[in-house]
Formats: structure tokens, sequence, C-alpha cells
């Protein structure tokens, strides 16, 4: 299992009139912190891209548990318990400043060759960084 970490301060503009994160937003988050945890294992995401694949999420899960506040800082932990092969499960706990778990969700995502548009397995340089942590 692959865990990694990133904090997110809530702007203004993801608030509603109540100061309340809009719900909307988690997605972005959660882009924000499986893009951070790949650079977390020496992996950048657009490296994907100039490989030829791209990861469209196929599905998410989103479950609210209690509000984010403007100008909370955010913890975004992403957790990956299965090494990828043609999809890429990832799941979220999104933390207040006082360690409230506030959101908890996952993603699938599709590595799909785009050239032909069709799924593909995950890269060789992708899963050799995440394969210590799956032994």
């Amino acid at each position: 299992m692959y865990s990694a970490s990133t904090q997110i301060r809530v702007r203004y503009a993801e608030t509603d009139q109540m100061s309340y994160v809009y719900y909307g937003n988690y997605a972005m988050y959660y882009e924000v912190g499986r893009v951070e945890a790949l650079r977390q294992l020496g992996f950048e995401y657009k490296r994907l891209e100039e490989q030829g694949v791209m990861m469209p999420v196929h599905d998410l899960e989103c479950k609210y548990l209690a509000p984010a506040k403007y100008d909370e800082l955010l913890t975004v932990k992403v957790i990956i318990k299965e090494l990828p092969k043609v999809r890429m499960i990832f799941e979220y706990e999104v933390s207040n400043e006082v360690g409230e778990l506030v959101n908890r969700g996952k993603t699938t995502l599709v590595f799909i060759n785009m050239e032909t548009n069709r799924p593909c397995r995950a890269p060789e340089e992708l899963t050799d960084v995440l394969m210590p942590y799956f032994k």
C-alpha cells in the first residue's frame, strides 16, 4: 500500500454563501492529491501523456462528513491499495487543520493509449516506482 499527503488552503472562490467548500470542488482536491502523490514517488503525471498514455476518470465516489471552510488548511491523503494494471484506484481522506475527517472519496482511472483511444496496461515506469510498496 502506498499513501501520500498534500495540503491545500481553501480559497474564497471555492466556497459557497455559507463559507463552506462547494461540493464540486472535492474532485479538484482529489486531482491535486493524486498528482502530488505521484510526484512524491518521483513520477510526474505529465510523463504519462508524453508517453502517449492518458488517465481519464472512470468513476468517482465522494462522501461528505463535515463542512470544510474558507481559509482552512486541508490535508488530502491519497491511498493506493493495489498495484495498477489497466485501472488505478485512488482513495482519499480529506481532513481539516484540527485533524477532523471532512470528506472521503475514491476514484478509478483507466490507462488509455492516446493513439488508439483504447485501454492499455499501466506503464512499466509507474508500476516500477510503486512496486516497493506492495511487497
